[in-house]
Order: C-alpha cells, then structure tokens, then sequence
C-alpha cells in the first residue's frame, strides 16, 4: 500500500539483510511454523503433533532450497537489530528469483516487505531482468505482488508464478 514505506521510514526501522547461520536455526523454524499457524489451527491436531509436523516440513524445505539453489542468497531480515524474517534469492540466468520472503507476524504490514521488494525490483531492472516468486494462490501476500506491478505468468495449480518486468526511467541526454 502506498505510504507502507513511510511509517517504517518515519520510524528509524529501515529493513537490513545478513547472511543465515547455523545460530539462526531455530528463529528460522519459529519463522516458518507462524506461516503455517492458520492453516494448522484448522486441524485437530495437538499442539505437539502440530510441532513435529512443521519441524519435518520445514527441515524438507530447507534441504530442498538448499539443494536446488546452492548459489543463493539466504538472508535473515533485520529490524532495529532483531530477527524479522528471511529472504532467498537466486540470481542465475538472466533472472532474479525470490525464493522464499516470510516475516513474522508482529513485523508484517509495516512496509518491511515492500521496501524488499522495491529494492529487488529496482535490481532487476538496473540489470534489465525479470524478478519472479512464486505464491500460493489463497496467500495474503498476493495483493501485495499485485499492487507492486507482478503479474501472473504461469498458473501451477495452487501456486502462481508471479513475475515484475521493469526498467529504469530514461533521462533525456542533453548533448
């Protein structure tokens, strides 16, 4: 939304990035398991059962993204010094893609994400390439993308490729 910006501006709380480490394991899974608490809290499984299924679901995912993008960019997201959230991205093949942006609950909404993203955006286009995620479909996370100029490319049943092509202004030359 317009103004997201502002209010993490206003505050001082300008995102910043630094590389995973193994000390961040266990932020990471606390990370991944608030994305999965609402579909989870539909289910009437215990609390215990609840954690041994995101504990086996996020070690998969996490085995799998580092298989399938070894060169990538694992990042945790800073706010004020504190754990926020993560970014992955792959840049390889004339693309830019973001694998995985999540944040915790407390830290989403307040532009945080947004300013990511732009500044993603404004990579790819100084580097004339496209920038892609993909997203599930019922993702809230979705109009997100949208307002920020993704477009569906290719519908892969419950997740869209979303994809922004963009480029940089012209400014006239005055020879």
């Amino acid at each position: 939304m317009p103004g997201d910006e502002v209010a993490v501006i206003a505050s001082g709380s300008l995102p910043e990035l630094r590389a995973e480490t193994v000390e961040d394991e266990e932020f990471l899974f606390t990370l991944y398991a608030s994305t999965r608490a609402q579909e989870l809290a539909l289910t009437n499984w215990s609390d215990e059962q609840k954690t041994q299924f995101c504990r086996q679901q996020f070690s998969a995912q996490t085995i799998h993204y580092r298989q399938h993008n070894p060169a990538a960019q694992f990042s945790v997201i800073l706010r004020d010094g504190a754990r926020a959230g993560r970014l992955y991205v792959t840049r390889k093949e004339g693309k830019i893609h973001i694998i995985d942006i999540s944040l915790l609950p407390e830290h989403r909404g307040a532009g945080l994400g947004t300013l990511l993203l732009r500044d993603l955006q404004a990579e790819a286009a100084h580097a004339n390439q496209p920038l892609s995620i993909y997203v599930e479909k019922f993702n809230p996370a979705l109009r997100l993308y949208q307002r920020l100029g993704f477009s569906p490319k290719r519908d892969e049943g419950v997740y869209l490729l979303m994809e922004w092509r963009g480029a940089l202004p012209v400014t006239p030359r005055l020879d």
